[in-house]
């Protein structure tokens, strides 16, 4: 191990930071620990824990892609354009990331309802309505993940400079140019970044949806909703899904880590 110039790290800094790794990784170790190998293979073969984790990964995959084609803008117009109202527009799009999730999901009910502000006229123009359906599952994970996408995109896109976009425009290039032959490549390993937070934020997502979308099998019945209704009918069948869900997690950020995820 090579020492390190700046000497040793003192203990003050160490000890709450050993404590601080306890206190995350203790849970999920009790977890593992508290599953039954044979009740995983039940739940990994039953047709509802198939059904709630492939819609859980197909929803998670669409919202992220919705929130990356709104999202993307977004960011680019906090970090590069210049707003008197910036401030204001960034704490509105922090805004969802701090709501209780209950009150998300009676929001998104008010906007998007039958009855709501855009969900009224939605209705009446094309009979669609999101509430209980799988797309209604996809706007309310839209809602929830989005600000992660946005707030950790506007970083990378800080943390670039914009002094190759002065360079470009000296050249000549535009904006819209500039921003996809300059801005967008430089800033691509924190755009995968932050896919894949705004992804893990989808998959996890619980309140909203169930306030919003009910937790119908097969249609808006996520592995979190699923994991609430068994916890009620059987301990051990919420604890070894509950497991899925950790190695799916553990194993998407597994995949990325060496790509897009580690930064030294």
């Amino acid at each position: 191990m090579s020492r390190d110039p700046l000497g040793r790290a003192p203990l003050v800094l160490l000890a709450p930071a050993a404590l601080g790794v306890l206190v995350l990784v203790v849970p999920l170790l009790a977890l593992v620990a508290a599953t039954e190998p044979a009740t995983l293979v039940d739940q990994l073969t039953s047709e509802a824990a198939r059904q709630a984790l492939w819609l859980s990964v197909t929803t998670s995959t669409a919202a992220t892609l919705v929130a990356l084609v709104l999202g993307l803008p977004l960011a680019w117009v906090l970090a590069r354009v210049r707003l008197r109202a910036r401030r204001l527009l960034r704490a509105l799009v922090i805004v969802p990331m701090v709501l209780p999730p209950v009150v998300a999901g009676i929001a998104l009910r008010a906007a998007f309802g039958r009855s709501g502000l855009l969900g009224e006229p939605i209705l009446d123009l094309t009979g669609f309505a999101f509430p209980y359906t799988t797309w209604g599952v996809v706007l309310a994970h839209v809602f929830v993940a989005m600000p992660f996408l946005v707030i950790s995109l506007e970083g990378a896109l800080r943390s670039t400079g914009s002094g190759y976009d002065g360079a470009a425009a000296t050249l000549g290039a535009g904006r819209w140019t500039t921003f996809r032959r300059v801005t967008l490549p430089l800033a691509l390993p924190g755009l995968a970044a932050a896919m894949v937070l705004a992804w893990a934020r989808s998959l996890g997502e619980f309140g909203a949806t169930i306030t919003f979308n009910g937790n119908y099998p097969g249609t808006t019945q996520t592995m979190p909703t699923l994991i609430y209704v068994e916890r009620q009918a059987d301990g051990d069948a919420a604890l070894a899904l509950s497991l899925l869900m950790l190695l799916v997690s553990v194993g998407v950020l597994v995949a990325l880590r060496d790509r897009w995820l580690v930064t030294a």
